[in-house]
């Protein structure tokens, strides 16, 4: 899930970090090593509609209902897009991208 197109300051969602991390895991391991990060260029909207896209509506459902992008890992409330804290720049990034795709939806 790395994503660098709107990740909000942390340096380990960048793709030079990732880059870095497969050259020195493939020299460690002495053998080629891949990343594979697919959503790395892709925003939040685009991010929520790709799951709809393979998974349809239980997958969305799935993913709102059991994982959270929150920086706080706070899963004491469910959100319409998922557990978190509301107010940290990743929930902000995560509930933004959900609004955008459900707009997008009604229009």
């Amino acid at each position: 899930g790395m994503c660098e197109t709107d990740y909000s300051g942390y340096p380990d969602c960048r793709d030079d970090t990732l880059k870095a991390l497969q050259v020195s895991l493939t020299l460690g391991l002495d053998k080629r090593f891949v990343i594979h990060t697919p959503l790395m260029w892709l925003n939040k909207k685009e991010t929520w509609k790709l799951s709809e896209d393979i998974g349809g509506e239980k997958l969305v459902s799935l993913i709102v209902s059991h994982t959270h992008t929150c920086y706080r890992g706070d899963r004491s409330e469910l959100m319409p897009w998922g557990y978190g804290c509301g107010d940290c720049p990743a929930c902000e990034l995560r509930r933004n991208g959900w609004n955008e795709y459900n707009n997008d939806k009604i229009n």
